[in-house]
């Protein structure tokens, strides 16, 4: 009986020291994958308790009070979860300063149940292969490598992170020098010309495309400022009637010369309309803006708590929006998404012409979806020295930030689908985030998706030198030049303490000379406006998703490796404008001819599965940043056999920003985004139809699917 007592004893050891040793592990890895450390069981309620999955690339891990860390490397969380569940099945949380308190006292433990040295190693050999056999495979796309993982503070990483502040703030400084100064010099030619037309009294201005347009509006908004001069200096109402009728109803309540601020509100205030902001949280716990354009004639503005987030799990619960009038129709809702180092004040900057302001208008209920940090970086755990509070890029804006705002918008709205509307950088998070590898199901929440200058394919700009540069060093130089913060933030330093006139001056030139587009179709005398809303903060690291040696500028697409859209390219037969060299092209060709390859279904490299949404497309056809014209030609090779493009055009003499702030994008593009939003409505019947849009037929899906319906091709200059 006593040998039998001693055998099971025995045979229990190596489990129990099997247990001890994944309580420490699990430990370990909690606290590595915590807000802070936990020494002395301090601060247990920022200790990582559970990765939860968002997608099967993109875990976000949640502490013990119930918030949430950004996403960290998918063996980490994997890693975390495989010890929770061997640690206790079910793991309350509880467990977790239990586990801490193995850690601390593993050694007494260990010695308490009497095991010897080699038990001790066997048992801890035990646990780790079971582990290295329970997790799942960790490969990621080549588009988006994994992103570093950085602990909780510690004196070993704030050394790491202010050598990287400190490198950075010198290095990033000097690089953003050169670039100002070469943008100043560029400029010295067009400057000496101008300069001397206008000593020989010439106009240089009359060579613009809309110049007497630029003219009368000029002298439109002088005359504003002069009457509502004159109207606050009178106490009677007949001004506010006379500016009603003047402007559809809608009374502007601020106005005279423009001090240039940036401040949508504003802007919306001085066209008859205004903005409330709302806090919005993504489930990795950041906080965005969401600004909601609307009628104060319809609608009343929500108090300051309806307005704050409401936690990070999206898509639930809703509620109606509330109208003075409740036997009104209810209006449309529609998001928009703004481009690269932009913010959505970049729809409210033309006045009337702006497309937001025009939307709202014609009868939609507008929305404005801001990405993450922007103008004001916010998360609910980080704050901005945090190097995880910058550990993410154009894939954690899809996944995350895209999926929070338009949950955000069908909870106030109560509708079940939005309308979309993306511009440059909007539409490339869009277009990630709604691949079948990512958030497919995303889809089913919008009736359509319109994309401006569509940014999925990069434009022969990628090609010079500085964002060559950017492209060759290493991606641990590259954090050493740029830091693991926001990107150049001595950029939003300069936009707060430089005049309004000088810094959109400034922005202009050197944005201009980076992306090689012009103010020429633009109404100059606002430009100084648009660039008070850029740049905004970003991330290191989603820049080095864009210009890096590992991503978009070396493979040239967001979702095709180089390997797989030249493949593409020999089974289509074409030499497609992304190949680099004429030997390349030619090598495509002659492979082609010779048949050495094996032909694929076109839909075998689809990103997009059947939850897609239909898509319509507007390409600035003078684009250098981004080649939209291939993307277009992706649908109609039958690429993507789910996507319906319910409408595409490309206008030739488009640059990159125009398709915003053209001074013909109303009668170009707005127009018809507005009927595209209004044919592909699900709800037309409840509700009200938008000016302009009384004869639109509804658009049916059947039998439009891998085919564009309306693709055109337009010249602005002849309409």
């Amino acid at each position: 009986m006593g040998l039998e007592m001693d055998h099971r004893q025995a045979g229990s050891q190596p489990s129990a020291a099997s247990a001890v040793h994944t309580a420490i592990e699990f430990a370990q890895q909690a606290e590595k994958l915590s807000l802070q450390t936990t020494g002395n069981n301090e601060h247990s309620e920022t200790v990582a308790v559970e990765a939860r999955f968002i997608t099967p690339q993109d875990p976000v891990i949640i502490t013990a009070d119930g918030n949430r860390l950004p996403t960290v490397p998918l063996d980490q969380a994997h890693k975390l979860n495989i010890l929770k569940e061997e640690l206790s099945g079910d793991a309350p949380k509880e467990t977790i300063v239990q586990a801490k308190n193995c850690v601390l006292t593993s050694p007494a433990l260990v010695g308490s149940n009497g095991m010897t040295s080699a038990d001790e190693k066997a048992a801890h050999r035990s646990s780790k292969v079971s582990l290295r056999r329970s997790l799942p495979p960790t490969n990621t796309h080549p588009l988006f490598p994994p992103l570093p993982l950085y602990g909780p503070p510690s004196i070993l990483r704030d050394i790491h992170c202010w050598t990287f502040r400190v490198t950075s703030f010198f290095l990033s400084a000097a690089f953003l020098g050169v670039i100002v100064l070469g943008a100043l010099f560029t400029s010295i030619p067009k400057v000496c010309i101008n300069a001397w037309q206008r000593l020989t009294f010439r106009n240089p201005d009359l060579s613009r495309p809309f110049h007497e347009e630029e003219v009368r509006r000029e002298g439109l908004r002088k005359e504003q400022a002069r009457s509502w001069k004159r109207r606050n200096s009178q106490s009677q109402g007949t001004p506010d009637q006379e500016d009603a009728q003047g402007n559809e109803g809608y009374v502007p309540t601020e106005g005279g010369p423009d001090p240039v601020i940036c401040d949508v509100a504003y802007y919306a205030r001085r066209v008859g309309l205004d903005i409330e902001e709302f806090q919005v949280q993504t489930e990795d716990g950041f906080i965005i803006d969401l600004w909601h354009v609307y009628d104060p004639r319809e609608y009343t503005k929500l108090d300051d708590r309806e307005r704050s987030n409401r936690g990070p799990e999206p898509f639930t619960g809703h509620k109606e929006k509330r109208l003075k009038d409740p036997n009104q129709k209810r209006k449309f809702p529609v998001l928009l998404m703004h481009g690269l180092l932009q913010s959505s004040g970049a729809y409210c900057v033309n006045d009337d012409d702006s497309l937001a302001f025009y939307l709202c208008k014609s009868g939609y209920d507008v929305w404005l979806g801001n990405n993450r940090c922007g103008f004001n970086p916010k998360h609910a755990l980080l704050d901005y020295s945090d190097p995880r509070m910058w550990c993410w890029n154009i894939r954690q804006m899809g996944v995350f930030d895209l999926t929070a705002l338009v949950s955000r918008v069908l909870y106030e709205t109560g509708f079940e689908k939005i309308g979309l509307i993306c511009h440059s950088q909007g539409t490339t998070q869009t277009f990630v985030a709604l691949a079948k590898e990512q958030r497919p199901e995303l889809g089913e929440k919008l009736t359509v998706f319109c994309a401006l200058a569509p940014a999925a394919y990069a434009g022969p700009l990628i090609g010079k030198m500085y964002f060559k540069f950017m492209r060759v060093i290493s991606p641990d130089l590259f954090r050493v030049m740029f830091g693991i913060h926001a990107f150049i933030p001595i950029m939003m330093t300069m936009h707060s303490i430089l005049p309004p006139g000088f810094y959109g001056q400034l922005g202009y030139t050197v944005f201009s000379f980076l992306f090689d587009w012009t103010d020429t179709r633009w109404d100059r005398g606002l430009r100084s406006r648009m660039f008070q809303f850029a740049p905004v903060y970003v991330s290191a690291e989603s820049m080095r998703w864009w210009l890096g040696r590992e991503c978009f500028a070396k493979h040239k697409c967001i979702l095709s490796t180089k390997e797989e859209w030249r493949s593409e390219e020999r089974e289509d037969g074409t030499d497609g404008p992304l190949a680099e060299t004429a030997s390349q092209r030619r090598n495509l060709l002659s492979s082609n001819a010779r048949g050495d390859h094996h032909r694929k279904p076109k839909g075998a490299t689809a990103w997009y599965n059947e939850k897609i949404c239909p898509f319509a497309l507007w390409v600035a056809g003078n684009d250098q940043l981004v080649d939209g014209q291939r993307l277009l030609q992706r649908f109609e090779r039958g690429r993507e056999p789910h996507v319906k493009v319910v409408h595409s055009k490309t206008i030739p003499e488009y640059e990159h920003l125009d398709v915003i702030w053209a001074m013909d994008a109303v009668d170009q593009i707005f127009e018809e985004v507005r009927e595209v939003l209004w044919k592909t409505c699900n709800v037309r019947d409840k509700c009200r139809i938008p000016s302009g849009c009384e004869n639109v037929a509804a658009w049916s899906p059947d039998g439009a699917a891998g085919r564009n319906e309306d693709a055109e091709q337009s010249n602005s200059d002849s309409a």
